[in-house]
């Protein structure tokens, strides 16, 4: 790799042009907001965590984006204090002649004091010193913004130093790893923080120091060997430079990285929303990986399961055969659905409208919805709240006697002169074709009739049935989807 490769991998970033201030604090709260609204549906192993990165990450917001934190982490005896004061142009950090091992962060800020930042940091007001650039030689120009960090060594024994390197490395903008000649393939190192940081490969510059000490010949050699520890911890796009904290090797480079750095907008920014997302793509198997939408046609599906489990079907039947009879018959009784029918619907419906989601969401809406008892009795009494109509239509009734009556009478009239002679036959065929029509309207009438009672019956009580279904089943799952569907939207699935 070049080093105007190793720069370009550095300086790379996979953020949207613009990451302000104002999109990173609405990402975080529909994050919070969503999660909120879904306190069963994501174990509170995940949860809890999230929110603790969440807090992290307000935390961080609101002491601003304006400061790009650079921070220096090494083992004992890598000389990283040195660096430090080579850096910044100021004998401030402790080095090994007066302290074996840096024990607290130090900091130099160019620009301002940065006091709420570095009280957020953690670092002591007698550890902090600032730049004041008016005055600076031309090595510290364009510094404006840099917050640098001396961090207690990685690999001290002391818990507290421990503790503070672990605290600081997901708060840095940049991870400066420095090394020395002698212990660059450290276990502690690798395995204890390189290979967890592969999502974070572009905001990190592996520093090997004291390269002064070494002779010419063997510095490729080192390097190499850098290289090939860091693409086996996953690092194949992390820069490495040799430098010298005595001789001032490479130094200048480094702070034209650390200027390229700082003249970007919202360092702080990317790296809060980097955190944002680690803590998606940590809760993003909480959620199915496609859309999942209510389907009507599953409600449509359970109607019509409990319409025939109550006999409102049956019912239907009836009435379209028996009112279409002159003498009609009893008609059938809708009944209690079938428990066995009711508890088959029920288990269709859910599992067509959950088909997708993880399990723990599943079960929400299984819980959420109408348990198939309360749903069998408020189908029974949606069902029983539809009246039947009556058998009889009086003006059909009058309009089919008074035709049958007139066809019998015209009979017996024309029966009468055919026997006895006499006139009159037309009249009694007209009387007789006419009380034939009359019937003929009337039995017409009764079947339109039967079919229009069976159909206001079949529409009033699917009507019902299908409210029943809405309100027990369609509605509360439909906020459970909601739900998912928001936080689906807060993980960017």
């Amino acid at each position: 790799m070049t080093q105007a490769d190793s720069e370009s991998s550095l300086l790379t970033s996979h953020e949207p042009a613009v990451l302000d201030a104002a999109h990173l604090e609405a990402r975080l709260a529909g994050i919070r907001q969503a999660l909120a609204s879904c306190p069963t549906e994501v174990p509170a192993s995940l949860s809890l965590p999230a929110q603790e990165s969440l807090n992290a990450v307000a935390d961080r917001l609101a002491l601003g984006v304006d400061h790009t934190v650079v921070a220096l982490f090494g083992g004992t005896g890598s000389g990283k204090s040195s660096l430090f004061n080579a850096l910044t142009g100021l004998d401030f950090a402790d080095v090994g002649a007066r302290r074996p091992t840096t024990s607290r962060a130090a900091a130099c800020t160019w620009g301002d004091a940065a006091t709420a930042l570095l009280d957020f940091l953690g670092v002591s007001p007698q550890r902090r010193i600032q730049h004041e650039t008016v005055l600076e030689a031309a090595s510290q120009h364009g510094m404006e913004g840099l917050v640098l960090l001396d961090v207690p060594d990685y690999d001290s024994v002391t818990t507290e130093h421990s503790l503070q390197v672990d605290r600081l490395v997901p708060l840095a903008d940049i991870l400066v790893w420095v090394v020395d000649p002698q212990k660059y393939a450290d276990a502690a190192l690798h395995e204890g923080y390189l290979r967890g940081l592969g999502a974070r490969q572009e905001d990190m510059l592996v520093l090997v120091n004291q390269i002064d000490t070494l002779p010419e010949s063997g510095r490729q050699t080192l390097l190499d060997d850098v290289h090939a520890l860091l693409v086996q911890d996953g690092l194949t796009r992390v820069q490495v430079l040799p430098v010298s904290a005595v001789r001032g090797d490479n130094l200048d480079e480094v702070r034209d990285l650390l200027r390229q750095r700082v003249a970007r907008e919202s360092n702080a920014a990317r790296t809060a929303s980097a955190e944002l997302d680690a803590i998606t793509a940590r809760l993003r198997p909480t959620v199915a990986q496609r859309r999942i939408e209510l389907d009507p046609a599953a409600a449509q599906v359970a109607t019509a399961a409990l319409l025939r489990a109550s006999g409102a079907r049956a019912v239907e039947d009836s009435l379209r055969a028996s009112l279409s009879r002159m003498i009609p018959r009893a008609l059938a009784r809708p009944e209690p659905p079938a428990s066995s029918a009711v508890k088959a619907a029920h288990s269709a419906w859910v599992r067509h409208t959950a088909d997708g989601l993880p399990p723990a969401w599943e079960q929400s809406l299984e819980n959420t919805v109408m348990t198939p008892e309360r749903l069998a009795g408020q189908t029974a009494e949606a069902v029983s709240s539809v009246p039947l109509p009556g058998h009889r239509e009086p003006l059909i009734d009058l309009l089919w006697w008074g035709g049958l009556t007139l066809l019998v009478a015209a009979l017996a009239w024309a029966g009468t002169i055919l026997v006895r002679g006499g006139s009159g036959l037309v009249i009694a065929a007209v009387l007789g074709g006419a009380g034939l029509i009359a019937a003929g309207v009337a039995m017409m009438r009764r079947r339109m009739h039967a079919k229009r009672e069976a159909t206001r019956y079949r529409e009033q009580v699917g009507q019902r049935v299908g409210a029943v279904v809405d309100r027990g089943l369609s509605s509360p799952a439909s906020k459970v989807l909601s739900h998912h569907r928001s936080l689906q939207a807060a993980l960017g699935v």
